[in-house]
């Protein structure tokens, strides 16, 4: 079994930083709405949980990765 690395740090209400072996990323939000994330790697996620078991999310890539 790999070893794997990633810690998150809450830098402001609503605001993570999350930290892992090749990237960073920071996301905002998500308590009664959407939560988006930013990564150092360019990707962009929205998700947000839906009642049930349902969720929702979109991700874009906007470097060529």
């Amino acid at each position: 079994m790999p070893l794997t690395f990633r810690k998150s740090f809450r830098i402001l209400p609503g605001v993570r930083l999350n930290i892992n072996k090749h990237s960073w990323s920071l996301t905002t939000g998500g308590k009664n709405g959407p939560r988006h994330t930013r990564s150092s790697s360019g990707r962009r996620t929205t998700s947000m949980d839906l009642p049930g078991p349902f969720g929702w999310r979109r991700t874009r890539s906007t470097k060529g990765h």
